[in-house]
């Protein structure tokens, strides 16, 4: 059985880096000279190999050496997967292999790629207890070669435990699931969300040689969710193996007894909304036409209250401000969820899971509110998600948050703009002056975060007339706090899909403008050759162009202006006498060259930029990317041109 040359590689590295930590030449040494001056007979003048391989065991340096190498033969494909060096032998992990998939039926027909075309591929990502990871792509095959190793920590989260090794009883408490999402990205790097499932692997528990192999049968989403989108082939391992360990019939009594648990909690809280939607019904009779909504469903068709789609969000380093925060957000795609026969108005609802939401880099209005509302909860602001609508009638959710002066500052999740709310007094007399509106909502039903939900009950839901004294109950009808919490709190149910960490940018945000704008010139080149016409770069000016594409990115996240006059100033020292300059910028959410390029010709600006014709007509192009947490990014692009001015 032979390694590929990869995992021979690594495997090398490994004992490598084992044996330098272990100061292994000096202690080598050691054994050498002691044996040369010990054991050596006067007769002899040389010491074989065997003498010396004897010395080194009757030493423990070979036990020593072996003692703390840990690998894993785990048998797939005839071979063997090596287990990352740098696992803490106090702790215990789960090593989740995906083997393979099969029977995703939509790509009977698919063909098999040629080497180096451009294909769909399948990206399979993972989330458990704070950590997360993807695979590799592979091509989109009925069969996909989805081949990958993951090492997941199970750790205890009580203070003083951590560095306790976790026994079979801790982890059968451990309730968290590994949540799987698949990403289909195709040729013009669209994704889209293929499954999203969520693996209870504690049947681990219950295997003498602490390793189990399961299929997994993956759903599809939204109106899919019933049907198989594919199957793929795991192992499971526990590392170091139990001990003891547990009888099947003990890890189902558990999973029964959460199950239970859950579904208790779920039906007490339906019980308790029904009760409080009558209520609210019978307060007036314009309540019943207002966009009051207690339950949402998400990407697996399960009804959820929409409290659980909002939990404190706290981004680490990624974020350093609620504003940039709102940017970041406003990143991430919008995208309805597709109807099939585009009946029904034409949107199906799907509110989706975080991770489902990160991983395919889009969504609907709601999962941009819900997750800007969690970030600036985590940044301490009182934060609500607010559903109503936009003009036309447009269901429609947005952000808002209340100051600690009563101010009320609604945020577009879909835009990072931001509006103050001022009412409108309807008793006022007919001249008095009133504020007018610069928000483009019309009607507000009702607010929510991770532990308040409340009903707009005040005589008109027009946003410009609202009051936002949710103190005051004969405008605000509130839910108990209590009644929240009992099922949307974390930890509170286990149906409840864990939160994940944001991860860090996936782009290098130098490395990438430099590709972009190098493609980018070549392009311009290309269509100008077709033209008829030569390109002459000018790098200054393309150099001097970077301030402007500063200044437009810092405006997005800050909302105040800068830099303009600097830059002003320089582009009039770049642009001789007598010589005219033109510019065009715009603004991309993706780094695709094609694609960036044919938008910008459609605009009759830059074309006339690209295509300038003239005298002494120098080009210049700017490209400047920031990377967000994610793989969100901001791509900033400038065309310009300065050529001598003809009468």
């Amino acid at each position: 059985m032979s390694l590929p040359p990869e995992k021979a590689s690594e495997l090398k590295q490994i004992i490598h880096n084992h044996l330098i930590k272990m100061n292994i030449h000096a202690k080598i040494r050691d054994v050498l000279a002691e044996t040369v001056r010990e054991d050596l007979d006067p007769g002899h003048s040389s010491l074989s190999e065997e003498d010396f391989l004897r010395a080194l065991q009757r030493r423990g340096i070979v036990d020593d050496v072996m003692k703390d190498l840990h690998f894993s033969k785990v048998m797939s494909n005839d071979c063997i997967s090596v287990l990352p060096a740098n696992m803490d032998p106090a702790r215990r992990y789960l090593y989740l292999q995906v083997l393979g998939g099969k029977a995703f039926l939509e790509h009977l027909q698919e063909p098999e790629p040629l080497p180096g075309q451009v294909c769909s591929t399948f990206t399979l990502y993972l989330h458990f207890r704070n950590q997360r990871f993807h695979s590799k792509p592979v091509p989109c095959a009925c069969e996909p070669d989805l081949q990958e190793g993951f090492l997941l920590e199970i750790h205890r989260e009580g203070l003083g435990d951590g560095s306790k090794m976790a026994d079979a009883t801790t982890m059968l408490s451990i309730c968290d699931p590994v949540h799987l999402v698949l990403i289909k990205r195709d040729t013009s790097s669209e994704t889209t969300l293929v499954s999203s499932y969520f693996l209870d692997w504690r049947t681990v528990l219950s295997s003498p040689s602490g390793k189990t192999s399961i299929a997994v049968e993956l759903l599809g989403v939204g109106s899919e969710c019933k049907v198989t989108a594919g199957v793929l082939n795991m192992s499971l391992d526990l590392y170091p193996p139990l001990s003891e360990i547990l009888s099947p019939d003990i890890i189902t009594t558990q999973q029964s007894l959460e199950r239970q648990k859950t579904a208790e909690k779920e039906r007490l809280f339906l019980v308790y909304a029904k009760q409080w939607w009558r209520e609210f019904l019978e307060i007036r009779q314009a309540n019943q036409s207002k966009l009051v909504k207690i339950f949402a469903q998400d990407e697996n068709g399960v009804n959820r209250p929409v409290c659980s789609y909002v939990r404190v969000l706290r981004a680490g380093r990624l974020l350093e401000s609620p504003r940039q925060a709102a940017r970041f957000v406003s990143l991430l795609g919008l995208e309805k969820a597709p109807v099939v026969g585009g009946g029904g108005g034409g949107k199906q609802e799907q509110w989706c899971s975080l991770l489902a939401f990160l991983c395919r880099n889009k969504g609907d209005c709601e999962d941009h509110a819900t997750l800007l509302c969690s970030l600036l909860l985590g940044f301490g602001l009182d934060a609500y998600v607010c559903v109503g609508t936009k003009p036309k009638s447009l269901a429609h959710t947005w952000v808002m948050t209340r100051g600690t002066d009563s101010t009320i500052t609604f945020w577009e999740s879909l835009t990072a703009h931001r509006y103050l709310h001022q009412a409108i007094d309807p008793d006022a007399p007919p001249l008095a002056p009133q504020p007018r509106p610069s928000y483009p909502y019309r009607t507000i039903g009702c607010v929510f975060n991770h532990r308040s939900f409340l009903a707009n009950c005040q005589p008109s839901d027009a946003v410009e007339l609202c009051s936002f004294d949710f103190h005051n109950q004969s405008q605000w009808k509130a839910m108990s706090e209590e009644a929240v919490g009992s099922v949307c709190s974390p930890g509170s149910t286990t149906s409840l899909p864990p939160l994940p960490p944001l991860c860090g940018p996936s782009l290098e945000p130098s490395a990438a403008s430099n590709q972009l704008e190098l493609e980018l010139r070549y392009l311009v080149v290309e269509h100008r050759k077709d033209l008829g016409l030569a390109t002459v770069w000018d790098d200054h000016l393309s150099y001097v162009l970077s301030s402007a594409l500063a200044a437009y990115e810092l405006e997005r996240c800050t909302g105040t202006s800068c830099g303009n006059e600097e830059f002003q100033d320089a582009v009039r020292r770049a642009v001789p006498d007598g010589h005219t300059f033109k510019g065009f910028p715009i603004h991309f959410l993706h780094h695709n060259a094609r694609r960036a390029f044919a938008t910008c010709l459609r605009s009759p600006f830059c074309d006339e930029i690209v295509c300038c014709r003239g005298d002494h007509v120098r080009l210049a192009v700017r490209v400047r990317v920031f990377a967000y947490p994610e793989s969100a990014c901001a791509v900033w692009v400038m065309f310009a041109c300065k050529y001598r001015s003809v009468l």
